[in-house]
């Protein structure tokens, strides 16, 4: 099931999206299914091996009908003697089995003088001759385009390499064997054929044989045909091959109109929403959904469908951003003004000195809002492009809280780290790092102060999977509040720390970068068998290499 564009908002789509009324993939596959067959096709209109097998086969039918004719010559049409061939007799016999085979039949004596010839009413050197024509061709026989079109066909192959050429028939009115080399051959006591060219692009066939009586060759019997019966069976066969292809051309360009509808149709409709959201100022444009087609473009309209999707939540979260950055940024901005207003009416210096301490203080926090929210805005830049590399979580771990450990002072809590080995993980370092230490940093900030308390930082592996955790001694977290303080902004410090010293955007931007290697940040309460709430625990958990 597909939906449709809605008709009010096809201005919107481009003039070029409607110019086309036949898609252009429809017309490839047309081109790509009709090829074949169309090569096939022109390849069968050749039929040259079918041709050959043909003519060998007639050319067979006249070695046969020759030795017959041989044989009945050299018994029955030769003088008592047998020395020489009766010309009355042999060309009775002669017209008697022509008409019979339905061939041309013409015999030389053994000096090459023409004998006898079927086609001649009278003797040889007489006036009439009978030449068996084919039949009269009517108007639409005449007129019909498939002869021009084979025709054209057959010119075309004559120029392709290795196509045969036969010699052109040409026919002496004083006809000798001298003028056929097949004649000439059969003197010499051997069959030869031959084949030649008339003018209309038939064939001549031709067949010579010597006529022998105890051994001694008295003449030539050459029998003659011409391919008219060939090329009546090749047109036949090629009007089929020619039916056959109208009907799978039908068929092809059916299927190809489908295949082209079910492919094009859909990807043009998608292509147009896709314009509609690019162009629009509001979310009523959406992706349409094509559902019931189980194949790639059901997957191509969801996936663009989740990239609308996903693209509406990124445009929400930049105006969200903005806007919390602009109420952030309002707040300092507003006590600077203030104080510098009031500085200036100031006459006792202790006051005037405690004024610019506030000035300095909002300068200074307004400097490091305006760092973490650059980290921020360019973070998602940055973590697609940057290569990732595996990294040994233990090794990392325990620098780490080597560098506190040694830098921390006297009432820092103690830190406890346990891991295992070869905890390796797909990452970022730097970035992974910069998780770390700002969980570690959170953790000491929130936890009491004195050697007695601990932060416990253990590192192990769970299934396929690398968890993190670092726990502290502090407050906790206020019950309900787990969610919200990975938020951006979102502040809530201990009590013995000055206002402003953080942005409100550690823990979100630890989140995002964790979220991008494929893991997560999740925060929690670690609490006494009595259930009283004992610490924070943050858990870091990543895919494991």
């Amino acid at each position: 099931m597909t939906t449709e564009p809605s008709p009010s908002h096809l201005n919107s789509v481009p003039p070029s999206v409607f110019a086309r009324r036949f898609s252009p993939l429809t017309r490839r596959i047309l081109a790509v299914n009709i090829l074949a067959p169309a090569m096939l096709v022109v390849g069968l209109f050749y039929l040259g091996e079918y041709r050959r097998n043909l003519i060998e086969t007639e050319l067979s039918a006249l070695r046969t009908h020759a030795e017959i004719f041989a044989v009945a010559l050299g018994e029955s049409a030769v003088s008592d003697a047998g020395e020489q061939l009766l010309p009355e007799l042999a060309s009775q016999i002669v017209r008697r089995l022509a008409f019979t085979a339905e061939t041309r039949a013409r015999l030389f004596a053994a000096s090459g003088e023409l004998v006898a010839d079927s086609r001649r009413l009278l003797e040889p050197g007489g006036q009439v001759q009978e030449q068996t024509l084919p039949p009269p061709m009517s108007q639409e026989e005449k007129e019909n385009p498939l002869n021009k079109v084979f025709r054209a066909f057959d010119t075309i192959y004559m120029w392709l390499p290795g196509t045969e050429e036969f010699p052109l028939y040409r026919e002496n009115i004083d006809q000798h064997a001298e003028d056929y080399r097949e004649a000439v051959g059969a003197l010499q006591g051997e069959t030869w054929v031959a084949r030649r060219t008339m003018p209309d692009g038939s064939l001549v066939l031709s067949v010579a044989m010597p006529v022998t009586r105890y051994k001694q060759t008295l003449g030539v019997l050459m029998l003659s045909k011409s391919s008219h019966e060939i090329d009546e069976a090749l047109f036949e066969v090629r009007k089929d091959i020619l039916g056959i292809f109208g009907v799978t051309l039908i068929l092809t360009v059916a299927m190809s109109l489908y295949l082209g509808g079910t492919i094009a149709r859909p990807i043009r409709i998608l292509a147009r929403a896709a314009h509609r959201v690019r162009s629009g100022h509001h979310r009523q444009h959406t992706i349409p959904t094509i559902k019931g087609r189980d194949d790639e473009i059901e997957e191509l309209a969801s996936a663009l469908n989740d990239m609308t999707e996903a693209l509406w939540a990124r445009m929400d979260a930049i105006e969200a951003f903005a806007a919390d950055v602009s109420h952030e940024i309002k707040n300092p901005l507003t006590s600077l003004k203030s104080a510098v207003e009031t500085a200036t009416r100031l006459k006792d210096p202790d006051q005037q000195r405690k004024l610019m301490d506030v000035i300095q203080e909002d300068v200074e926090r307004l400097d490091r809002l305006i760092s973490d929210i650059s980290d921020a805005s360019r973070l998602d830049a940055e973590l697609s492009r940057a290569e990732t590399a595996p990294v040994d979580i233990g090794k990392m771990l325990a620098t780490l809280v080597d560098i506190y450990t040694h830098t921390a002072d006297e009432n820092a809590p103690e830190f406890i780290f346990k891991t295992e080995n070869d905890l390796l993980v797909e990452a970022m370092e730097d970035r992974l790092v910069q998780v770390i230490r700002n969980l570690i940093t959170n953790a000491i900030s929130f936890s009491p102060k004195g050697p007695s308390n601990s932060i416990f930082i253990n590192a192990i592996r769970n299934n396929n999977a690398i968890h993190i955790t670092i726990e502290d001694q502090g407050p906790g977290i206020q019950p309900g509040k787990e969610q919200d303080i990975f938020n951006r902004f979102y502040t809530e410090r201990p009590d013995s720390e000055d206002f402003g010293q953080h942005s409100g955007l550690g823990l979100s931007i630890s989140k995002q970068i964790v979220e991008a290697h494929g893991g997560t940040l999740t925060a929690s309460n670690s609490t006494k068998a009595d259930g009283t709430i004992c610490g924070a625990c943050f858990t870091v958990c990543l895919p494991s290499v």
